[in-house]
């Protein structure tokens, strides 16, 4: 028999030894850290994936010096060992194949000009009303970020906005568009359990599916929607045209849009579509389908990513370049942190913070409290390491997949990008746009115009966590 030393699965995924306090605070000050770092990523002029890869190197090698980290052979669950370095079983595989195989079907699938044609259509039904064009893109964001994610959607109704609102003369109201749009493409990260990130990390460590993710989610997602939309309409002085002449020349001006313009072949955009509604049903469906249930939900995404890329067979290269390499590394690199920072006793530290601070039992105070301090946090830094930490620190307490605190996470996490413009990468494309089109908007300009919209939110989702 081997002499080296034999390591499950779970003491790779739980530290069980004994920390000094001194060594534990050692990390504590390196997450501390790396969290200002990412804060203040477009301050120090780098990518948060080097950030993250820098902290996650120096966490390894603080590790391996104070004898934390668990060297030696994965037993597997069939009984076999395995050797690998020990920052691979740290990363979540699952996560990454559902973001990489998700995000080359999106790319591919918009080739097909589907979004485009769907995009166009909807402004032609609005016949260049301003008050039905709020309403018709506000909707199709929250869908589009739903389906797709935060920044593709905010990239498409966002730039077609612009175009729509200068060809109808009404360029006026694009910030406050662009605004509330932006406030929707968080809300509609909230639909689905592959809608955001933090989305993905929460209901796979909690053992939420697909359909129970959605069913929990949509009636908070419906009534914030309508408020927002309402708010925008009322807060920017969005009305419908009065006069009979206004509707004439507007119907007449977005009568030019030509909706087959994106599509290059009519039988790959029929295509597309069917393809589309199966990944969505296939997802939806994965926990109980015979074999895809025990391949999971990443296995579904890459098979779809690579159906669809059989269209492009011979220049499939161009949609590896597409990939956010930047945002799979980053995931990567933050696991290996987390990893780390549990063996240093760091998430046991924090768990127990969180416990003094919401209680050891699940009470409405506590539930609210996680949910608020998420949604602060998140507005200051990405939400996805907030997420990841909490998702981790709340499946090493055995939290029930039914609790109330993952939702106050989700809805956290989620919902703490509309305080700030850096709260979420899609309220900072908005502003992006705004500034394309000469629209000022400092930081203290966006929170005083958002703030209203993020508190309602907040206190829905925080209401809605408790009662549902």
């Amino acid at each position: 028999m081997s002499n080296t030393p034999q390591v499950t699965t779970d003491t790779v995924a739980h530290g069980v030894h004994h920390v000094s306090t001194e060594v534990t605070i050692i990390f504590v000050i390196i997450l501390v850290l790396m969290i200002i770092s990412l804060a203040l990523e477009e301050k120090i002029h780098a990518k948060k994936s080097l950030i993250v890869s820098v902290f996650a190197a120096i966490s390894l090698l603080l590790g391996a010096f104070f004898e934390l980290l668990p060297f030696g052979s994965v037993a597997l669950p069939n009984g076999h060992e395995i050797n690998m370095p020990v920052f691979i079983p740290a990363v979540d595989w699952g996560v990454i194949s559902i973001i990489l195989g998700s995000s080359i079907f999106v790319d591919v699938t918009s080739r097909s000009g589907l979004f485009t044609w769907v995009a166009i259509k909807l402004t032609k039904a609005s016949a260049g009303d301003p008050l039905k064009l709020l309403w018709y893109y506000g909707v199709m964001t929250v869908i589009f970020s739903a389906v797709l994610n935060n920044v593709t959607a905010m990239i498409i109704v966002g730039s077609l906005t612009a175009v729509s609102l200068n060809k109808l003369n009404r360029s006026e109201k694009l910030l406050g568009f662009l605004l509330v749009q932006g406030l929707l493409t968080n809300i509609g990260g909230l639909l689905t359990l592959i809608s955001s990130v933090p989305n993905i990390i929460v209901g796979n460590t909690a053992g939420i599916s697909f359909v129970d993710f959605f069913l929990k989610a949509s009636p908070y997602v419906l009534v914030a929607t309508v408020i927002t939309l309402w708010m925008g309409a009322k807060l920017f002085s969005i009305q419908s045209l009065a006069s009979e002449k206004e509707k004439n020349q507007a119907k007449e001006l977005v009568a030019s849009f030509d909706e087959s313009d994106g599509i290059e072949s009519k039988r790959f955009f029929q295509f597309a579509g069917v393809m589309l509604i199966m990944f969505i049903l296939t997802i939806a469906t994965t926990s109980i389908l015979p074999l895809v249930k025990d391949l999971g939900m990443g296995f579904v995404a890459l098979g779809f990513a690579t159906v669809m890329m059989i269209r492009y067979k011979s220049e499939v290269d161009q949609f590896y370049k597409t990939v956010d390499w930047d945002l799979i590394t980053f995931f990567c690199a933050l696991f290996v942190v987390i990893n780390v920072m549990e063996h240093a006793q760091v998430l046991d530290l924090i768990g127990k913070g969180i416990s003094t601070l919401i209680g050891t039992e699940e009470t409405p105070f506590g539930i609210s409290i996680l949910l608020i301090l998420s949604a602060i946090f998140s507005s200051v830094t990405d939400n996805i390491p907030l997420a990841a930490m909490l998702a981790k620190i709340l499946g090493t307490a055995g939290t029930a997949s039914e609790s109330s605190l993952w939702w106050s996470v989700v809805f956290g996490a989620n919902l703490g990008g509309n305080l700030t413009p850096i709260g979420s990468a899609s309220t900072l494309v908005a502003v992006t746009i705004m500034h394309k089109y000469k629209l000022s908007l400092s930081f203290a300009g966006f929170v005083k115009k958002a703030l209203p919209f993020a508190a309602l939110h907040i206190i829905l989702a925080t209401i809605y966590v408790l009662i549902a």
